[in-house]
């Protein structure tokens, strides 16, 4: 059930965000933050690829500290601060997840 409903999440909180940030451009943000889930990419370099009980913040190369300070870093200029957005909530969502698999 978890991993449905994160899936699920990582869809409808880039909608509801794209409906409320962006309203006269809502599914230009909404097709943008949904790109920048691609940064999931990075688990094709884990060995396994999927591992259930595996947290991704802090363990995949773009779910890296270092990398989400350049994601705030994204949302400074106007020109890159919907995908800087997108990408802080994909690893707000992913840890979320982490915390959600810790209380299990």
């Amino acid at each position: 059930m978890r991993p449905l409903l994160h899936i699920l999440l990582h869809v409808l909180v880039p909608a509801v965000v794209a409906r409320a940030a962006y309203r006269e451009r809502a599914m230009r943000a909404f097709l943008v933050l949904m790109a920048t889930m691609l940064v999931d990419l990075d688990h094709l370099l884990a060995d396994p690829i999927y591992a259930p009980g595996r947290c991704s913040i802090g363990f995949h190369p773009l779910h890296s500290t270092g990398a989400i300070g350049a994601y705030v870093l994204l949302t400074v200029p106007a020109r890159t601060r919907l995908v800087g957005l997108g990408l802080l909530i994909h690893m707000v969502l992913d840890g979320i997840d982490c915390v959600w698999m810790a209380l299990e």
